[in-house]
């Protein structure tokens, strides 16, 4: 049996008192997975990325990273866990080398780690030449191709992202796919939100669908897919769910 990165049991999160952002969401992301996480615009998918990775408090259910819990030692969790929100609000004041030594040094990556890292994930995704320039100068794409990179500095169990791709050139975008390849099977585990339904369908090995807060089909791709296409099965589950 694969061993659990992440599992999350009945979480909850509320708003206000008539609104519930997530109604008791339930998954398992094992090592080796690339989990991908759809649904519509506002159906709760940032704000479970939010609630794994310790950006966002909860007080209904339980999120555990590596066996332990993320409200009760939080500090664990991020150690192991990477995260890249949809858009990555950087230090735009410091250069792209020294917000990778800023990244490198809150999780204590030695320096010759370092060293290597960023140079095979800067070459990788070609902003080494970059690196000594402010980050403010830096395009979007620029900018989440350096939020990769730190993300990837400590080798994170569990890399958590929303809307990866958004952003990036296509040769980017396969580098990416490639490391998440790479994390997952060296043990590490993926798991993303996503609109690109055919990025999913070709990437992932699980996935989930949310609607209104609530899952409404999980699981090992295939068998969710069965004979039809993701997107048309994701059509089909939110329309059986309607109301």
């Amino acid at each position: 049996m694969q061993d659990a990165i992440l599992r999350i049991e009945n979480f909850s999160k509320s708003y206000s008192k008539n609104k519930r952002a997530v109604d008791g969401l339930s998954l398992e992301v094992c090592a080796g997975d690339i989990y991908g996480f759809i649904g519509q615009n506002g159906a709760g998918k940032t704000t479970t990325l939010r609630a794994v990775t310790g950006v966002m408090d909860f007080t209904e259910g339980e999120i555990y990273v590596c066996g332990n819990s993320v409200r009760a030692d939080p500090v664990a969790c991020k150690s192991v866990t990477a995260y890249i929100p949809d858009n990555p609000d950087l230090y735009e004041f410091l250069t792209g080398i020294q917000y990778l030594n800023y990244i490198a040094d809150v999780f204590a990556v030695s320096d010759q780690d370092r060293r290597a890292r960023i140079e095979k994930y800067a070459d990788m995704f070609r902003i080494r030449g970059d690196l000594g320039s402010l980050i403010g100068s830096y395009s979007h794409g620029m900018k989440q191709k350096l939020a990769v990179i730190g993300a990837l500095l400590h080798e994170p169990k569990l890399f958590v992202l929303d809307e990866p791709f958004v952003g990036l050139d296509p040769e980017a975008a396969f580098r990416l796919k490639e490391v998440f390849k790479e994390l997952c099977a060296r043990g590490a585990a993926i798991f993303f939100s996503t609109h690109v339904l055919d990025v999913a369908e070709k990437l992932c090995n699980k996935i989930a669908i949310i609607k209104g807060g609530k899952l409404v089909a999980g699981g090992d791709i295939d068998r969710v897919r069965g004979d039809e296409s993701l997107e048309s099965v994701f059509l089909e589950v939110l329309e059986k769910n309607e109301g």
